[in-house]
């Protein structure tokens, strides 16, 4: 439940950290190493592979000790934000352009991110809110990654972690959040049933509830803005779209209001279109854009199948559809499915062609941006794909 406010308003800020002084530490959370053994390694590694600079050492531990003054802790914390969370690369993909005829596709790449996804953004400013607000403890229901995010974001933030995962999910991040001191239950036949358990437990045991939709859906919207101003600052302009990997639809909501609000300031000369790609028929917004539905239906949840390759991107109620969907609409974008076999052959075609070892499910959008240059050639201009995973 909420912790009384910081007794000590006026205390010191965070120390600077001395990179030399820097150590690894041991808990019941998490193990850190440092990156191989050999002396000197300019980061250090969690056992999930997320990294951090040394000299954010001191501040990680000052964010986490809650006998700290608030204030000194939530400054530590924006300072590992500031340093580690977004800003991720913009890297043209020469070799697929020749590979499809179309130049030219830059690839917005996410797994630089700690935890190797885009919800390291959303996750980070939801510790820090429950931080502000005085709560010791955070829940989620999640299909992996947003679950891993944020037992990594809550264990830098000093917060304890409830995360729900469906029962008949089996997500390979779930070792990975319990390392990170995260607490995992299993609950509900799907992702929707989970989010909804999730939600109680955050209501009865005064918790704080960073599942998507609510009152937290403007700090998701704002984190996830952050890559189109990321894009802006690489292309000085925006893109002719943007294609995106979805499911429930608050990335691709995000990165469009980034843009529109870039667009009313005058700073580019248009709204890039938005191109949504999930898995085969399993995704109420591709389904609804395809059937030229004015909004959202939910699917019938006994159609809605896990893979391992599609679970991040499959559910029956997108909580967040309905701003996708209208977002695809007011820009002439587009939306298609992909099936797992093509999903895995576009991650290995990546990592092949261009080096990058990408999430299948996150290649979605580059197989809806592609399956239309395939059917009607698209001009050639700039073309942004999001992908998540780590560098190979």
């Amino acid at each position: 439940m909420p912790s009384d406010p910081d007794p000590h308003p006026d205390a010191p800020a965070s120390p600077t950290a001395n990179p030399a002084n820097a150590v690894n530490s041991t808990n019941t959370a998490t193990a850190e190493t440092t990156n191989g053994s050999d002396v000197g390694s300019p980061y250090y590694v969690l056992d999930s592979g997320s990294v951090i600079a040394p000299e954010l050492d001191a501040h990680r531990r000052m964010a986490a000790d809650r006998q700290m003054p608030l204030v000194a802790r939530l400054e530590a914390y924006e300072d590992i934000i500031d340093s580690e969370i977004g800003d991720t690369s913009l890297t043209r993909l020469r070799n697929l352009e020749r590979e499809f005829g179309l130049r030219q596709i830059f690839a917005k790449f996410e797994g630089s991110n700690p935890s190797g996804s885009q919800k390291d953004r959303i996750a980070f400013a939801q510790a820090l809110d429950a931080m502000r607000r005085g709560y010791d403890a955070v829940t989620v229901a999640t299909c992996g990654n947003y679950g891993a995010a944020l037992a990594l974001a809550a264990q830098f933030a000093g917060l304890r972690c409830i995360v729900f995962i469906p029962l008949n999910y089996h997500t390979k991040r779930v070792q990975e959040i319990e390392r990170q001191g995260a607490t995992i239950v299993r609950a509900g036949e799907d992702y929707e049933a989970a989010v909804e358990l999730s939600r109680q437990r955050a209501e009865a045991e005064e918790i704080y509830d960073a599942n998507p939709g609510g009152p937290n859906t403007s700090i998701h919207l704002r984190a996830y803005g952050d890559i189109a101003y990321e894009i802006y600052d690489e292309l000085r302009d925006a893109p002719a779209a943007v294609a995106i990997p979805v499911s429930n639809g608050t990335t691709l909501a995000g990165i469009h209001k980034g843009f529109v609000s870039l667009y009313r300031r005058g700073k580019t000369s248009r709204v890039p279109r938005i191109v949504a790609g999930s898995s085969f028929r399993k995704n109420p917004i591709v389904q609804a854009w395809l059937n030229k539905l004015g909004r959202c239906v939910d699917l019938h949840p006994r159609n809605v199948r896990e893979t391992p390759v599609n679970e991040p991107l499959i559910n029956w109620h997108s909580i967040d559809g309905d701003h996708a969907l209208a977002a695809v609409r007011q820009t002439d974008g587009w939306a298609a499915n992909a099936t797992d076999k093509t999903l895995l052959d576009f991650a290995k075609l990546i990592r092949e062609r261009e080096g990058l070892n990408v999430l299948p499910a996150s290649t979605a959008g580059l197989a809806a941006l592609l399956d239309r240059h395939r059917k009607e050639a698209l001009p050639g201009d700039r073309y942004v794909v999001i992908l998540t995973g780590r560098k190979a």
